[in-house]
């Protein structure tokens, strides 16, 4: 499995649920409910690993197969693939975390 190819799709999708919930955004009021839309970005972030990996084909419990054997650490592809696309996820979650916070 192509672990870019997966990583690319997830930020594209990210990018749209981030849009989502900017949009949700301009209709709340309370501070407080506002936050909570990270933790609703957070949960997108989990469903979207998931559903992909279901697209993909791909068990994310089983160990990834490195394309060099002996650099391999035993890891999941769950582990694998949560190491590769976090820098995307915290970026966009800091870009939405802005957005919530800003006065406008």
């Amino acid at each position: 499995m192509d672990i870019e190819s997966f990583r690319a799709e997830l930020e594209t999708r990210l990018i749209i649920e981030k849009e989502y919930i900017i949009q949700e955004l301009f209709s709340i009021e309370d501070y407080q409910e506002k936050l909570e839309l990270l933790g609703k970005f957070n949960e997108k972030y989990k469903e979207l690993i998931k559903r992909l990996a279901n697209e993909f084909r791909l068990d994310l419990n089983e160990p990834f197969q490195a394309e060099d054997p002996s650099n391999c650490e035993n890891l999941s592809y769950n582990q694998i693939i949560l190491g590769k696309t976090m820098a995307v996820y915290d970026k966009l979650a800091d870009e939405l975390f802005e957005k919530i916070t800003s006065k406008n």
